[in-house]
């Protein structure tokens, strides 16, 4: 599941993923104008990443929209049954013969039993091959009992660590709801970094209430000492619904100005840099080669599966005659869902067959959120009619981006320069406008 995106007026900070929140594509058949598969160019249908959702959490935090409940009682053992079943049901439906990567998200995935992670790995081995060497991420929520069960799930499978920090100041973390303080945050970073070296993430956040740039500086030094060679960076937005909002609106606390929340970023890019960090997405740096796999996968477009209460994916129905890839989304509520499950093996609520054009849009939006952005050969895969150039090269609007350094249309694709990245927001609109104008005016033809 992909974090929320998070916004500055005018700029955009767009989270991976991890939250949270598409495969490999090894080219089976194409994609035609119709989004559907077509046996003249194979392209990926075979392969997907699989994202497995855990719904509890053990509070809420202030912030958090997420799709998370507090468990009422202990079903542990049920909701892991589930996850199964549905990771079954889906893998033949999509007919997928290769899984690249895995990632438990939530909710916080770390209360379940390291077991669930061991008993979905061989489930995915009984329906599809799991690639050599496959990622295979886990949430984690530093508290001492997570901590202590790194181990264990490293020992079912786990090979990367993603570790919501979030913060280092103990009064935020109060502030903000979080279970943990900043030294048992630390605590499980170093315990990650021991267990699986080079592959531990942490998650840090900015823009929160009372925050001075000159704090944040000093508080990402702090991290950057002790962190391993990914970081994800998000920007604290208030989300409708959570508490977090109404106190913003009922003026008990008030968030950082859009100047300082440029401010704190622009900062933060600048000191990983220095630290060896390469940006390779909006909110995700990292050195030694450290990207998310998975992550990746969502951003150039590649299938995915998402397995559980609330869960997303994208991927081409084989299994039943299907020739469209399909945006699904599973039954949010974690008792309603289980029910699906055991009467339907899956608790698919939502599908929506996508488009050539909505294929687009989601190929367009996702790829520029990457420093590299777009490569012909990858948007060839998904518009073999239409090139970029065609696209865009010829719209005075679009141009305006290119003379003012935002966007860049060469040999090596369309991507954002380093300024572009951070006002993506602005760039998207007319970008997407462009895209509708030419593919609909391609139909025409």
């Amino acid at each position: 599941m992909i974090k929320h995106t998070m916004r500055v007026p005018g700029r955009v900070l767009l989270a991976a993923p991890g939250e949270r929140c598409l495969s490999a594509f090894k080219s089976t058949r194409m994609l035609t104008e119709d989004g559907a598969v077509s046996p003249q160019r194979e392209i990926l249908v075979k392969e997907a990443s699989l994202y497995i959702h855990w719904p509890y959490c053990l509070k809420r935090c202030s912030y958090c929209n997420f799709n998370k409940y507090v468990p009422k009682s202990d079903n542990k053992h049920i909701v892991s049954q589930c996850l199964q079943r549905e990771v079954e049901t889906l893998l033949q439906l999509s007919q997928v013969s290769r899984i690249t990567s895995v990632f438990f998200g939530g909710g916080t995935p770390s209360l379940a039993h390291p077991s669930t992670v061991s008993d979905i790995l061989e489930t995915v081995s009984r329906r599809a091959s799991l690639a050599h060497q496959a990622e295979v991420s886990l949430e984690v929520n530093p508290t001492p009992e997570g901590r202590a069960k790194l181990k264990d799930f490293s020992h079912a499978g786990v090979n990367r660590f993603s570790i919501g920090v979030q913060s280092l100041q103990n009064a935020d973390l109060s502030r903000l709801g979080r279970d943990h303080s900043a030294h048992q945050a630390l605590q499980t970073v170093e315990e990650a970094r021991r267990l699986r070296p080079g592959r531990v993430s942490v998650d840090v956040m900015f823009g929160r209430p009372g925050q001075s740039l000159a704090s944040w500086e000093a508080e990402l030094s702090e991290l950057l000492r002790l962190c391993d060679d990914h970081v994800s960076l998000y920007q604290l937005t208030p989300e409708r619904g959570t508490p977090l909002f109404k106190q913003i609106r009922g003026g008990e606390v008030t968030l950082p100005g859009d100047h300082a929340m440029a401010e704190m970023y622009e900062s933060a890019r600048r000191m990983l840099r220095r630290h060896g960090f390469d940006q390779y997405e909006v909110s995700n740096f990292a050195r030694n080669s450290a990207v998310s796999h998975h992550n990746m996968n969502y951003w150039k477009g590649r299938q995915y599966i998402g397995v559980g209460p609330g869960a997303h994916g994208r991927f081409v129905p084989l299994g039943v005659g299907g020739a469209h890839r399909e945006a699904r989304t599973q039954t949010l509520e974690p008792d309603l869902w289980i029910l699906e499950v055991r009467r339907h093996g899956h608790g698919t609520r939502r599908r929506i067959k996508l488009g050539h054009l909505e294929l687009l849009e989601e190929v367009l939006v996702m790829g520029l959120r990457m420093t590299e952005g777009i490569t012909h050969k990858r948007w060839q895969l998904f518009s073999p009619q239409l090139g970029l150039a065609d696209i865009f090269s010829s719209s005075a609007d679009v141009r305006e981006f290119f003379q003012r350094g935002h966007l860049t249309l060469d040999d090596g694709g369309l991507r954002c320069s380093r300024d572009g990245l951070a006002l993506l927001d602005a760039v998207l609109p007319t970008l997407l406008l462009e895209l509708e104008r030419q593919t609909s005016e391609s139909a025409k033809s």
